[in-house]
C-alpha cells in the first residue's frame, strides 16, 4: 500500500483555510477556495468587506504557522466582492443595492442607514448611499451638506454628492428644505427611479438605499423595477414597532427580495455617569422577530446621545470618532451585512443550479 504525505503547501493551505474557517465561523470547505499558496506566500481574497479583522487574520496564521515550523515568508489580505444575480438589470457599476427599511417611523432606520454606510467604509468597500424617503429626506442634514447643489458632467446625469468620502443622492438635495414634497405615489416612485438611475454613480460595492418607513407604493417600486440584491430591517424593541418590521419582512420576501437581517436599534440605554442599564423600549423583541422569521440579528445598538448629536451636527459619528465603542458596534454590523449577502449570493446559485 502507497501512503501519500502532504507537501508543506498543503499542510500551509489547510491551515489557512481553518484559520478562515474559525475566525469568520463558515465551515473550512466555504473558505478554502479563498486561499492561494505559492513560494511560501499566502494570498487570501475575500468575498466581503471585513477590513477591520485582516490584521488580526495574519497574526493568527503566522503564529499557527509559526507553531508548526511551515515556512510562511508574508501575508496577502485582498477584498473582491461580487454583484449578486438580481431580476431586474443591474444599474451601471452599482454590484449591490442594499435597501434599509422599517414598517414604521421613529425607530433611527436613516441614522442607521448613513452610520452603516460608513461602516461599510470602514470594512473596505465602495459605498454609496441612496435617499429614497422622497416625503421626507433626512441624508442631506445627516451628511452636513445641505447647501450643496447639483452639478452635471453632460446634461444627462448627476454627479452624486460627497460627503467624508462617501458618494450620496437625495430629493432633499432639489427640492428646499422648507418647501413639503407633495406628490402622489406614483410621481414619487418616479422620482425615486431617475435619483437612482440618472445619478452617474461611480464604482461601488454596496449602495445603501435608505428607505421611507411603511410598506407602500416607494418600497414596491424598489423591489420590483430595481435591482435590489437584499433588504436590511430596522425596529426597536418595542412591541409597536416589532409588529411593523414583521410587515416590512413580509413585504420584502412577497416580491422575493431576499431579507438579510435585522438591526435591533435602540436596544437599550446605558447611564454614561453610573453604568446602569435600562431596557426603554422593552427587551428582545427585535431578537424574538429574528427567531421567527429565521433571519440573523445583525447587531443590536443602544439609545445614546451621542449619535444624536453627530447626526444634528452633520458629522456622522463613524466619522467624528471611530473608535469609539458605538462606532465598532455599526462596523460590526457591517461586517454581517456584508457576509450575509455573500452567503446569501451562494444560496442563490444553489438553487439556480437544482
Amino acid at each position: 500500500m502507497l501512503f501519500s504525505r502532504s507537501t508543506p503547501e498543503q499542510k500551509l493551505q489547510s491551515l489557512v483555510s481553518e484559520q478562515l474557517a474559525t475566525l469568520f465561523e463558515l465551515s473550512v470547505n466555504q473558505v478554502e477556495t479563498w486561499v492561494t499558496i505559492a513560494n511560501n506566500a499566502v494570498l487570501i481574497t475575500l468575498p466581503f468587506a471585513a477590513q477591520t479583522l485582516h490584521d488580526t487574520l495574519k497574526k493568527r496564521i503566522e503564529l499557527a504557522a509559526s507553531e508548526q515550523n511551515l515556512p510562511l515568508d508574508h501575508v496577502l489580505i485582498e477584498t473582491k466582492i461580487h454583484a449578486s444575480a438580481t431580476k431586474v438589470k443591474k444599474v451601471g457599476q452599482i454590484k449591490n443595492i442594499i435597501a434599509v427599511a422599517s414598517g414604521k417611523g421613529g425607530v433611527g432606520k436613516s441614522t442607521s442607514s448613513v452610520n452603516i454606510a460608513y461602516a461599510l467604509m470602514a470594512q473596505g468597500a465602495k459605498v454609496g448611499l441612496l435617499d429614497a424617503d422622497i416625503y421626507g429626506p433626512s441624508v442631506p442634514i445627516m451628511l452636513g451638506n445641505t447647501d450643496s447643489t447639483p452639478a452635471s458632467r453632460d446634461d444627462k446625469t448627476i454627479i452624486p454628492f460627497a460627503a467624508h468620502g462617501l458618494v450620496a443622492s437625495s430629493i432633499g438635495y432639489f427640492v428646499p428644505a422648507e418647501n413639503a414634497t407633495v406628490w402622489r405615489g406614483p410621481m414619487a416612485s418616479k422620482a425615486l427611479e431617475q435619483l437612482l438611475r440618472e445619478t452617474d454613480w461611480p464604482e461601488l460595492d454596496y449602495l445603501i438605499v435608505d428607505m421611507p418607513p411603511g410598506t407602500g407604493d416607494i418600497q414596491l417600486t424598489l423591489a420590483q423595477q430595481m435591482p435590489v440584491s437584499a433588504a436590511v430591517i430596522v425596529t426597536t424593541p418595542q412591541d409597536l414597532a416589532v409588529a411593523d418590521a414583521s410587515k416590512g419582512i413580509a413585504m420584502f420576501n412577497k416580491v422575493d427580495v431576499p431579507v438579510l437581517g435585522l438591526i435591533e436599534n435602540m436596544s437599550l440605554y446605558i447611564c454614561p455617569k453610573c453604568g446602569h442599564q435600562e431596557h426603554i423600549f422593552a427587551q428582545n423583541g427585535g431578537v424574538e422577530l429574528a427567531k421567527r422569521n429565521k433571519v440573523p440579528l445583525l447587531g443590536q445598538l443602544p439609545l445614546n446621545s451621542k449619535i444624536r448629536h453627530y447626526t444634528d451636527q452633520g458629522t456622522p459619528l463613524l466619522i467624528a470618532e471611530p473608535n469609539d465603542p458605538l462606532s465598532q458596534s455599526y462596523i460590526t454590523c457591517a461586517l454581517a451585512i456584508s457576509k450575509q449577502l455573500y452567503l446569501q449570493s451562494l444560496m442563490d446559485i444553489r438553487i439556480q443550479n437544482i
